[in-house]
């Protein structure tokens, strides 16, 4: 596992659950609104945390803590993620996995293992938007669409959501994505926010206004679907 980031407290990261975050180096996508940058382009080849460290803490705070999320870059591109996984339940801990889809099989493992209790899946956009909307021309979205048919099937807790930026998402773009997963019991639009570490450059959020009828629009495909990050 390379491991370049860990907050050892959230409340946010894990619904319902005080859990810690893991953030794993290196992603397959160029979202040009990513926040973390840092995990995505170049990231060190060498682990800033190592399991042994994580592990000794999550000892330590048995009783305390009730989960462990693991987020990135895109967690699924560790080779050893499922053993990591395997120490961190033997602690006790519930999982939650962030994840942008890319890797149906390898995420059809660990749910079918029973390793995680909880995956939020980010959905980009639109089919039509998902190249420009990952930074890269031409992209197939056919493992986009399998992860998503999967986590509608029910076999683990899931969320879908959606980071909304001006410069990639309509009301029209949102439509598409509600398509996409109708039937859905989970999502969330999250409002853009401009870390100062972006891979892309001249962005910016929806207006709440706006991002109150992209809620109404979902609304027609999903369950549930709130807000988040819009004050």
């Amino acid at each position: 596992m390379n491991i370049q980031g860990f907050q050892k407290l959230t409340l946010l990261d894990f619904p319902g659950k005080m859990a810690c975050t893991v953030f794993t180096a290196g992603c397959n996508l160029r979202c040009p609104f990513c926040h973390n940058s840092r995990l995505v382009i170049n990231p060190e080849k060498q682990s800033e945390f190592t399991v042994d460290e994580i592990l000794a803490y999550l000892k330590k705070r048995t009783g305390v803590l009730d989960g462990v999320a693991i987020t990135g870059g895109e967690p699924l591109m560790q080779p050893d993620i499922d053993c990591f996984i395997e120490q961190v339940r033997a602690l006790g801990y519930a999982v939650k996995l962030d994840t942008n889809g890319t890797f149906p099989d390898r995420l059809k493992d660990i749910v079918g293992r029973g390793l995680v209790d909880y995956v939020a899946m980010d959905v980009k956009n639109s089919p039509a938007g998902y190249p420009e909307t990952v930074g890269i021309g031409g992209y197939d979205i056919s493992k986009i669409k399998e992860s998503i048919d999967f986590l509608l099937t029910g076999n683990v807790d899931y969320e879908f959501r959606t980071t909304v930026v001006r410069e990639f998402h309509s009301v029209f773009e949102i439509d598409g994505i509600g398509k996409m997963i109708k039937g859905a019991k989970r999502c969330f639009l999250q409002a853009f926010v401009d870390s100062g570490e972006l891979i892309g450059f001249d962005l910016s959020p929806v207006p709440k206004a706006e991002m109150e009828e992209m809620r109404k629009v979902m609304l027609k495909y999903v369950d549930f679907c709130e807000l988040r990050g819009v004050d």
